[in-house]
């Protein structure tokens, strides 16, 4: 088994975008994901099944008090149009600006504008799509440069070597520094069979390039195998609509083994939906609360188990580290909260925002909102400190280098032990 995964973002280099952060081949969650298919419906991105909220009726009927505090908006639309020294203008650009603008002065790097193409991308990746082009690996746009939150398995940017928490300073030898990371990321995807260069900055060492093919990315919901002592594994890799399906059918599949326990390993997972993540825990917890939705207002919603599970009684370890994050961070917290398993690994990455993303008109993309937070069955709330696992087990450097993954490894000697 390739055990390179080490070490934001809901959020793949593939043809994508995050959120994260969700949200990659795509982003969510503070990942992305390009390209996607056309859609039309609020994306449900961590948050479940909220509506796209419908216009105000009194839309079109602007208050004064709007039309006085915008007067110095439009006096800077005219003068730009009248004053500025190349001409023509694009305003469906300076259109988008302003939305983005908006958006970025409320200060959460996971309330954002999405153009239609990241529109597409994120809608292609939560829809459970699974091939896309790029170089295969799920990024975080937020940050001061574009970061990689985990290569995909078997991809361009796992063979290339990248890593976890490595930054993307320059692409192509163009200096990154202060480009927004959506505009990174365009410049990082394209055709299969091209290539791109990107110039690393990663921790402790000096800045390097690397020359990447890009190609065809098959992104599977999840992997599966049987290990030595019969143990089951699972690899989830995210949380599309698709997913619980897929790993309904794998664990009838490891279950005729009569495995003595069941490893899932959610390192470097960046997230999903909501739903999938209530369907994925609901596998391994009979019932009782598997997380919470808490509102600005203090009212909370309710997220429970649903019947049915088909490994709520066989020994339970997870796996996190830091790539491991949002609808990750809510099925790792629930087993932990219910003592349902142990998580083994390092400190999860910490993003427990819900967002919703709603379509604009005249397919202008989507505006995608921060609008709850969430918390574990315990009310633990992990936003921007994340899970600490039951047995911290960090992967070195020596490790990484010679391929050895001393975090499963102490996985199956828990279930050995039991």
């Amino acid at each position: 088994m390739n055990s390179k995964f080490i070490i934001i973002i809901t959020v793949a280099l593939v043809a994508m975008i995050m959120l994260a952060g969700t949200f990659s081949a795509g982003f969510v969650a503070g990942r992305v994901l390009l390209p996607a298919a056309n859609a039309s419906v609020a994306v449900q991105g961590e948050i479940g099944d909220n509506p796209t909220n419908p216009l105000p009726p009194d839309y079109g009927n602007t208050p004064a008090e709007i039309e006085d505090l915008f007067e110095p908006f439009w006096q800077a639309w005219q003068l730009v149009h009248e004053e500025y020294v190349d001409q023509p203008l694009d305003d469906e650009a300076l259109m988008r600006g302003a939305i983005q603008g908006m958006l970025d002065s409320i200060g959460d790097p996971h309330t954002s504008y999405m153009d239609p193409t990241q529109y597409e991308s994120l809608t292609t990746r939560l829809s459970g799509e699974d091939e896309y082009e790029g170089i295969g690996a799920w990024v975080d746009i937020t940050g001061d440069y574009l970061t990689i939150i985990s290569p995909i398995p078997n991809t361009p940017a796992e063979k290339a070597g990248l890593r976890p928490g490595d930054k993307i300073i320059a692409v192509d030898d163009e200096n990154m520094t202060g480009v927004d990371g959506a505009l990174v990321l365009k410049k990082v995807l394209g055709p299969a069979g091209t290539q791109v260069k990107l110039t690393i900055s990663r921790e402790g060492e000096v800045p390097f390039d690397v020359v990447i093919t890009r190609s065809k990315i098959s992104v599977p919901s999840l992997t599966s195998e049987m290990l030595e002592g019969n143990i089951a594994y699972i690899r989830i890799l995210d949380f599309s609509d698709k997913v619980d399906e897929q790993l309904n059918n794998t664990l009838r599949e490891l279950l005729k083994e009569n495995p003595v326990g069941l490893i899932i390993d959610l390192r470097n997972n960046g997230g999903g939906l909501l739903n999938a993540s209530i369907d994925v825990a609901s596998e391994f917890i009979s019932d009782g609360i598997i997380a919470y939705e808490e509102f600005g207002d203090g009212s909370r919603r309710e997220f429970k188990a649903k019947r049915g599970g088909l490994a709520t009684e066989i020994p339970l370890v997870v796996l996190i580290n830091e790539g491991s994050a949002s609808a990750s961070e809510i099925v790792a917290g629930a087993i932990q909260d219910r003592e349902r398993g142990k998580l083994v690994g390092t400190t999860s990455f910490g993003k427990g925002s819900v967002q919703i993303s709603t379509p604009l008109k005249d397919d202008q993309g989507a505006v995608r909102i921060t609008v709850a937070r969430w918390l574990t069955p315990n009310e633990r709330t992990i936003h921007e400190t994340g899970l600490t696992p039951d047995i911290e087990v960090i992967i070195s450097e020596d490790d990484f280098q010679a391929d050895r993954d001393p975090q499963l490894d102490k996985a199956i000697e828990l279930l050995q032990s039991k």
